[in-house]
């Protein structure tokens, strides 16, 4: 049989591993160029994935690591375009002359045309007239100022350079056509809306006076109100107050005095009647006179000697 292991065994062989955990050696850290390696693995899946933002998100660690590293600038250039970050794209070519048709393009898309056309100039210097993303973007600066003719040319000559199955096919083909709309409208379109005009209409384009500014449109309009405005206004009659009855300039107007107290108007006690019983309300404060209270003292005498006759 094995021997029994003792509880001091058992705790001896514990603090040994445990010992033995400690002393683990620490781990070294990576070098750049391996860190470097597993950054581009990352970039690579990144873009393979569709993962623009987070690629970009790489491609800065990397240039962290390797500021000059040209591979990462390209591929962090690629991905802004990609994204459509143009002022972010120019921020980052700077003044690289070797970027000159990324600068070009990004100055296209940002509606900086002129640049754009410098940018273009310094491309054609470097690579040729007859690269096919020159003469593209070319087309685009001539189509977009509305030189459609010459625009129309340079889509023709890519048409008859490219594939008829490829993406780049169909996309000049559209341009193509809209370049030759328009030419279509400046050679006859607008010649023939010309003359489907009445003669009436042309004979008064060719008669009417000039247009005026808006300014010297404005300045008559406040002239002649300010001739048209009288020195004193008339006072007109508010109809509104006016009753049914009355009819403007044939009933007599209201008295004036109409609205003051009837004692302190002019025509007051003049020619004015009693009212009806005058002096027969109270007689609180009336003094008789001597002549009324004897004719009726004898009115009562002689009522009372008629009355004893009896």
């Amino acid at each position: 049989m094995p021997p029994k292991t003792t509880h001091k065994n058992a705790s001896q062989s514990k603090g040994a591993a445990s010992k033995s955990k400690k002393k683990a050696p620490p781990k070294q850290p990576l070098s750049t160029s391996e860190r470097l390696r597993r950054l581009f693995n990352s970039l690579c899946a990144q873009i393979d994935g569709g993962h623009f933002s987070n690629a970009i998100k790489t491609c800065d660690k990397i240039l962290r690591l390797e500021p000059q590293d040209k591979d990462a600038l390209q591929t962090k250039l690629f991905l802004l375009l990609q994204t459509e970050q143009y002022s972010a794209a120019l921020t980052l070519i700077d003044s690289k002359d070797e970027y000159a048709f990324e600068k070009a393009y990004s100055l296209y898309r940002s509606n900086q045309a002129s640049e754009a056309k410098e940018a273009l100039e310094l491309t054609k210097q470097q690579k040729g007239q007859d690269e096919r993303g020159i003469i593209h973007l070319e087309a685009q600066l001539y189509y977009r100022e509305g030189s459609y003719q010459v625009a129309f040319e340079l889509y023709s000559q890519l048409l008859d350079t490219s594939e008829p199955s490829s993406d780049e096919h169909a996309d000049i083909l559209t341009n193509l056509e809209a370049a030759q709309k328009h030419l279509d409208f400046i050679n006859t379109g607008y010649l023939h809306a010309l003359d489907s005009l009445p003669s009436v209409t042309a004979s008064a384009l060719e008669t009417a006076p000039p247009p005026q500014p808006a300014t010297a449109i404005a300045a008559i309009s406040i002239a002649s109100a300010t001739e048209v405005v009288p020195t004193q206004r008339e006072k007109k009659l508010r109809t509104k107050r006016l009753p049914k009855s009355v009819v403007l300039g044939v009933t007599p107007p209201p008295d004036p005095e109409r609205w003051v107290k009837k004692s302190e108007r002019s025509t007051f006690g003049q020619g004015g009647k009693r009212r009806k019983g005058a002096g027969g309300g109270a007689t609180q404060g009336i003094v008789e006179s001597p002549s009324a209270s004897q004719s009726a003292g004898q009115g009562t005498k002689s009522s009372s000697k008629s009355k004893k006759k009896k």
